[in-house]
């Protein structure tokens, strides 16, 4: 019997190469392995949480991420891809969670936390922003998900999820299956960083990212920008690899590691300047994600068929919520007729 698999995205911007790296391409292999009964969703309502005041934002990006997820190789046929404002049981299912968790507890959240603090909400945060981890919990629960594809920084989520699973279970009787979190390969792929070179995570937030959209010339541009070594002033200088993003980047996707070692020691011992560097990554990217880009061009071509898969995924995705929420509510003696 296959186990089932609940990941996905908020579609507030296009996705990039963080996400494709410390998720994507592992839902790919995930999906073809055979093993998985996988549910991939647009995380809308989440999403509104901090742009509550832009719901078009949020709206536009449902096709942009949609085109993302079947350009990366997602398959309709073998993923059910859904939209999670769409699925009818989700905010009951939270309304139930709401009983098992503290508002302390959700203050202590590193998750959270840390999304408050980059986002400078202060003291005035927004009650669904601060509950979304239980939000988050309705979701991986209602198609009752073995493992969670998730990266380093939402484990707290995850566990988060599996306490109100146990207090549910312990209060109401084992209804709830108990997810396990699967994180992403070790190494720099894990987090990929921002161009810019600080030790944040690409994020659309921070507009640090290069997108799987981007064209040629928007590709060259990024990696042109990216950081290096400040230090590095000159071609002959010995260059330093560590904190250096173009290196990094080359760890993460050149498949010649020994190419890539020869360019370490020559770059440290001096004589190999930043922008040949930054070509050599140029080909790899532009060759890795030229048939995204353009399968993701043809795909733009028809939004009908993609809001078509993603209708017809909500709609499973409903019959799964559905019998879910039955049992949630026999166990909690309200299913009164």
């Amino acid at each position: 019997m296959k186990k089932v698999l609940l990941t996905g995205d908020r579609p507030s911007g296009q996705l990039h190469l963080g996400h494709y790296v410390g998720s994507l391409k592992n839902r790919l292999a995930l999906q073809e392995s055979g093993e998985y009964d996988c549910f991939v969703f647009l995380a809308d309502v989440q999403a509104l949480t901090d742009n509550f005041d832009n719901p078009q934002k949020v709206r536009d990006n449902i096709l942009e991420v949609a085109l993302d997820y079947l350009a990366v190789g997602l398959d309709p046929t073998k993923t059910t891809l859904f939209i999670q404002s769409l699925i009818r049981a989700l905010p009951e299912l939270t309304v139930y969670y709401l009983n098992l968790v503290t508002v302390a507890r959700l203050e202590r959240n590193p998750t959270v936390k840390a999304e408050i603090a980059q986002k400078e909400f202060g003291p005035s945060i927004p009650a669904g922003f601060l509950c979304y981890p239980i939000s988050q919990a309705a979701d991986i629960t209602f198609c009752k998900a073995d493992v969670v594809p998730v990266g380093i920084d939402q484990m707290p989520m995850i566990e988060q999820c599996r306490e109100i699973v146990r207090s549910f279970n312990q209060i109401y009787g084992e209804v709830l299956k108990l997810p396990e979190a699967m994180l992403p390969p070790a190494g720099a792929a894990q987090r990929l960083p921002g161009i810019t070179g600080n030790d944040s995570k690409m994020s659309k937030s921070l507009n640090n990212g290069i997108y799987l959209a981007d064209d040629e010339k928007t590709l060259r541009a990024k990696i042109r920008q990216m950081y290096t070594d400040p230090a590095h002033l000159r071609v002959e200088d010995p260059g330093h690899i560590e904190g250096n993003t173009v290196f990094t980047y080359l760890d993460v996707f050149a498949a010649d590691k020994a190419e890539v070692q020869r360019l370490k020691e020559h770059y440290q011992s001096g004589g190999l300047g930043d922008v040949k560097v930054k070509d050599y990554l140029f080909e790899i990217l532009n060759a890795e994600l030229r048939p995204i880009r353009e399968r993701r061009i043809e795909l733009a071509k028809e939004p009908g068929y993609v809001m078509q898969v993603l209708k017809d995924g909500s709609a499973k995705a409903n019959e799964v919520a559905e019998a879910t929420l039955a049992e949630v509510r026999k166990a909690m003696r309200i299913d009164y007729f």
